[in-house]
């Protein structure tokens, strides 16, 4: 056969996909460039476009609400977790409730965190668990932090019962799973503000519907790590269940559940953190406790009891996450037949030695039992003066600052946005999709954001979008290079990973205070805020891409003669990609949240229009700009997470 009656080889289908996505886009700049000639129609969503989904959301919860009841029945539940808010609220700090037996002394509880550390992580975790307390106490804050933490002891384990049975009824059924799946996708892309409103609707104010609020954000975590869990049991497992003549409930509870622990408790752990976030958020839905503390505080400006409330966040924070994490990995311990009752005992004696002489000095020493405020220790003054010498020392530079960004970034980005026809930007993602997933990918972005236009919310969406464009990229452009730094040396990359996953335990609440005190209240301050807390994903999924790359990939490329920055660009950088293209992906999420949470502080966006939602129980329209910010979130992680797993194809990495 001759090379002339060889066939030509087709296109193959990505270089053809990329081939159209790029004439698309092309097609969308000149939408853009054509904008003076463009109807009405293709510049802004038209009024027949526009769907009135927040009526047809109103009407759908006032018919479940008013004519099925369903208020009837919420409220009675709303009423049994006051019941045992009320029961957890005596016992921590005195609210007068059944069983009326409390509070408990700050000392006795001090030390029963402390020895939970030290039985789950040894001394280091010990002191960190125990210190925390003690420092709530002696800095006045006692009542306020027992107001959140009653809430979380109540919704914690409920969240993590809702989610256990929820994730083994989609384990077990794959049908509700693929039912499942797109509402948790939903569910874990909604902001915060978009769970309150229902809420706030159906039960009311106060720590109740905190409780609540708190249980139906904190559940899908748990539901997805325990079906991952049983999905990851070895088969060999379940064949040794039945060989051994094990029923099914015997395998599920001695066989299945027992080799998912370590899941099942990764996703207690991040129930818990899930937990703190909301209840501290849920200050604006009459929520008391720290965050109400916070809120108030940084309405007030007074940045020395700020700090004072948000270091004591944090610790909380981190105590929760590392005792958490430590219960997660800890193995079980065994002991031999025959063993002393008072040795396999033995920390719990002295437990229950401690608190005895706690509760001892309680009875005889009042400082012992509770700390009053007039009596307690603060370092506000402190904390006030450093922040009144820091400012007159960089209020030049933030001035400077602030004056660049807003003249010549912040509003020429948004009005450049704002300027944009609509028609030209859904072609424009549409070709995104193209020449990352083809037809498929093309057809989800212009649902995602066609959906967002038909909301009627397009121009304060895109506004969203501004501010998240300018976050991530500057995101990108400090925790890249800072993830590469990192990585070069073991010491390092663990002391950043170290700090990545301390930061990720803050609520998010508090990255508003340094903001605040920097800039004051406006856009910069609220960029500012979604730029620190987007930059740790950056970082810590860089690192981790780096340290990843097979290390004879390395030494391969060292005996090839290359140097530092060709190993970086031709060898590490390719490989980590998919990884850090994950990183950029969660850095978009984290500020999607941020930057709703960070209207609190000034800006026009979906944020602040959730805001008013909230304040006006209006559930329809909170739900649709809940829902743009998801599918906002939701269209970026689609085109991240396929380029990332063809990445990792072509690249032959499982």
């Amino acid at each position: 056969m001759t090379d002339a009656a060889i066939p030509a080889p087709a296109i193959a289908t990505p270089q053809r996909d990329q081939r159209i996505g790029q004439m698309i886009v092309v097609a969308a700049v000149l939408l853009a460039a054509a904008k003076v000639a463009l109807p009405d129609g293709l510049i802004r969503p038209p009024d027949w476009f526009v769907l009135p989904f927040a009526d047809w959301i109103n009407w759908t919860f006032a018919f479940l609400k008013d004519d099925l009841g369903l208020i009837y029945l919420t409220r009675a539940f709303a009423d049994g977790v006051e019941w045992l808010i009320d029961i957890t609220a005596n016992l921590l700090y005195g609210k007068n409730r059944w069983p009326r037996i409390g509070p408990i002394p700050w000392t006795v509880i001090a030390v029963t965190a402390g020895v939970v550390g030290y039985a789950l992580g040894g001394w280091r975790l010990a002191l960190l668990s125990g210190g925390t307390f003690v420092w709530i106490a002696v800095m006045g804050q006692w009542e306020w932090a027992m107001e959140t933490m009653s809430v979380i002891v109540v919704a914690v384990p409920l969240a993590v019962a809702l989610g256990l049975v929820m994730g083994l009824l989609a384990w077990r059924y794959p049908r509700f799973e693929a039912v499942l799946n797109p509402v948790l996708n939903i569910a874990q892309s909604l902001p915060h503000f978009a769970y309150m409103i229902p809420v706030v609707v159906f039960i009311g104010l106060g720590p109740k519907a905190g409780a609540i609020v708190t249980i139906i954000f904190a559940t899908p975590p748990m539901i997805r790590m325990t079906v991952l869990g049983l999905k990851k049991v070895p088969p060999e497992v379940i064949e040794s269940g039945q060989m051994c003549g094990s029923t099914r409930w015997q395998l599920l509870r001695h066989a299945r559940v027992p080799t998912a622990r370590t899941e099942i408790l990764v996703g207690v752990n991040q129930v818990i953190m899930q937990s703190l976030a909301m209840v501290v958020l849920a200050s604006f839905i009459g929520m008391p406790g720290l965050g109400e503390k916070l809120l108030q505080l940084l309405q007030a400006l007074r940045m020395g009891r700020s700090i004072e409330i948000g270091i004591t966040i944090v610790l909380l924070a981190i105590t929760l996450d590392r005792c958490s994490k430590a219960w997660a990995y800890r193995q079980p311990v065994h002991f031999e037949r025959g063993t002393p009752w008072w040795v396999r005992n033995k920390l719990l004696l002295i437990w229950l030695a401690l608190i005895a002489v706690a509760f001892t000095l309680a009875a005889f020493i009042p400082e012992a039992h509770e700390i009053k405020r007039r009596q307690a220790f603060t370092l506000s003054k402190q904390f006030d003066a450093g922040v009144d010498w820091m400012l007159v020392l960089l209020d030049p530079i933030t001035l400077a600052l602030r004056s660049f960004l807003i003249v010549w970034i912040l509003v020429p980005l948004q009005n450049a946005y704002q300027w944009l026809p609509f028609a030209a930007v859904l072609t424009f993602l549409a070709g995104i999709g193209w020449m990352i997933g083809g037809a498929r990918s093309a057809l989800v972005c212009l649902a995602y954001a066609g959906l967002i236009a038909m909301s009627g919310w397009w121009d304060r969406a895109m506004i969203t979008a501004y501010m998240i464009t300018f976050a991530v990229i500057i995101s990108m452009m400090i925790g890249l290079p800072l993830g590469v730094w990192a990585s070069r040396s073991e010491g390092r990359a663990k002391i950043a990973l170290l700090i990545c996953d301390t930061a990720q335990t803050f609520p998010s609440f508090i990255y508003l205070i340094p903001v605040v005190m920097l800039f004051g209240v406006n856009d910069v301050a609220a960029i500012g805020a979604v730029i620190v807390f987007g930059m740790v994903p950056m970082c810590r999924y860089t690192i981790e891409g780096l340290r990843g790359v097979p290390p004879e990939l390395i030494e391969a490329a060292d005996m090839s003669g290359a140097t530092r920055r060709q190993k970086l660009w031709t060898v590490k950088l390719p490989l980590a990609l998919p990884t850090i293209m994950v990183g950029i992906n969660q850095t978009v999420m984290f500020s999607l949240f941020m930057v709703i949470i960070a209207a609190f502080i000034g800006t026009r966006d979906l944020g602040q229009e959730m805001q008013r939602a909230l304040s006006a129980t209006d559930v329809g329209k909170g739900l649709v700009l809940g829902l743009c910010v998801a599918f906002m979130g939701l269209m970026v992680d689609h085109l991240a997470m396929r380029w990332s797993a063809d990445r990792k194809k072509a690249l032959g990495i499982d």
